[in-house]
């Protein structure tokens, strides 16, 4: 593992000079197959760190595909975090997509040029860009152009489903588990759950269940302000009124919102669209209330901290404003990413060795716990402190260990769980002398 940086500012620099070397490369808007050529582009110009997939298909049939980053393409390595960036999940809300695409160029183009802040971040991290999670609605806002496209055309799907009120609602079940001291994490999902939601959000879940994500951010339009958890309010009969709703988790999203924010050229100045927003932050239900979106489905049913990044005034800005929106997001697009390495990761393990996956992962004084992977290891992100961590499974023994974390790169915390004793059902006589054969009835052992 190679050691990060500490110096922002350098690596800010770095970028603007190096973003020199990509200044030629198109910036304009993408209909499917273009963007679809784009993507194979830079996988063909950078076969050894990328790998292009699809998720699952939209209504129309149209791939989501998936342009991955990584020194070993299509490989879970231990203890390399794995995150995602999510666009254009609102069809007429186009300037995720194309950042999205122009991020998959720059860091193809920035790791053969030799940035080593680049090349650390794809030597450590893999990185997972899905440019469009609804293209069929980006097709329907497209036939109408940046000049004319209303505020809803092509927001959802084919079926006009918006896709970003279509998860499993789990806020409902957290704020009921609150209060009755119930589990914190991973929730269950309702029944007949895959036949309630579109295909675009069925691929997405099923994405999240197959790989093991730490951080992510998805991507819209229509302000400027980086959007955190949670969307919706815990008291659904105040009407009129917007409630801050925490996580256990909000100092470190609100540093997470904070570090893109800052990073912008100018989300951070907090007046943008006509609208203020301290810091260009916001907790989403105190901005109004959300129910079935996705960053809170993210924190509710997997590993995976995200938050929602509103990017343009304009829906659909026009292509002679790509290039600044381009430079104005560039330096914060490298800058959240790099925030998955912060906080603790380790190993779990058995006394023999073997990896433990579906540990849990308790840090005291946060009801939020995450679990280590098929490959038995985790991730938390935490913000500078000293925190007491257990990690439990079934069948072993829970170990307790106290961490210091840094703000540089995670710290490594590993744990060898002991099996638990198995429990002895013989009942065992009050006097070992007795003559058992003096009993009247005999002795029935066995559970109650």
């Amino acid at each position: 593992m190679q050691r990060r940086g500490t110096l922002p500012w350098l690596g800010a620099v770095l970028l603007g000079l190096m973003g020199l070397l990509v200044a030629g490369l198109d910036l304009q808007h993408h209909r499917y197959e273009d963007m679809v050529r784009a993507l194979f582009a830079v996988q063909s110009e950078c076969p050894y760190i990328t790998r292009i997939y699809s998720i699952g298909r939209s209504v129309e049939g149209r791939h989501l595909y998936v342009l991955e980053f990584s020194d070993n393409p299509g490989i879970h390595e231990a203890l390399e975090p794995e995150f995602k960036y999510v666009g254009n999940m609102h069809g007429n809300e186009v300037l995720g997509r194309e950042l999205l695409i122009k991020l998959s160029q720059f860091l193809c183009e920035e790791y053969r040029a030799g940035n080593q802040r680049i090349s650390r971040l794809i030597h450590d991290t893999r990185i997972h860009i899905l440019p469009s999670m609804n293209p069929d609605g980006y097709e329907v806002a497209a036939r109408q152009g940046p000049e004319f496209n209303g505020y809803l055309v092509g927001r959802g799907n084919s079926r006009e489903m918006d896709l970003n009120r279509n998860f499993p609602d789990l806020n409902a079940l957290m704020y009921y588990y609150e209060k009755t001291n119930g589990r914190n994490h991973h929730l269950p999902l309702p029944d007949n759950w895959e036949q309630q939601v579109e295909p675009e959000t069925l691929a997405v879940i099923k994405w999240m269940q197959n790989y093991n994500f730490v951080l992510s951010a998805n991507l819209h339009g229509g302000a400027v302000v980086a959007n955190y958890p949670f969307d919706r309010s815990r008291d659904s009969r105040i009407r009129g009124r917007t409630m801050y709703a925490a996580t256990p988790d909000d100092k470190i999203f609100r540093q997470l919102a904070r570090t893109y924010s800052y990073a912008h050229s100018w989300m951070h100045k907090g007046w943008n669209c006509g609208d203020f927003f301290e810091e260009g932050i916001t907790n989403g239900a105190s901005w109004y209330s959300l129910s079935k979106g996705m960053q809170d489905f993210n924190y509710l049913y997997t590993n995976c901290f995200e938050i929602t990044l509103e990017l343009s005034c304009d829906k659909f800005p026009a292509a002679s404003v790509l290039p600044r929106e381009w430079l104005g997001n560039r330096e914060a697009l490298v800058s959240y990413l790099e925030q998955v390495h912060h906080g603790i990761k380790g190993m779990v393990y058995d006394e023999n060795n073997n990896v433990i996956g579906k540990a849990e992962v308790s840090v005291a004084g946060i009801p939020h716990d995450v679990t280590s992977g098929v490959e038995g290891d985790f991730f938390r992100l935490l913000l500078p402190g000293t925190y007491t961590v257990t990690v439990s499974a079934p069948g072993y023994l829970p170990s307790t260990s106290t961490i210091t974390v840094g703000p540089a790169e995670a710290t490594q915390l590993h744990f060898y769980l002991k099996t638990a004793p198995k429990q002895n059902l013989r009942v065992k006589p009050h006097n070992s002398k007795r003559n058992l054969s003096s009993l009247k009835a005999p002795l029935k052992l066995g559970p109650r």
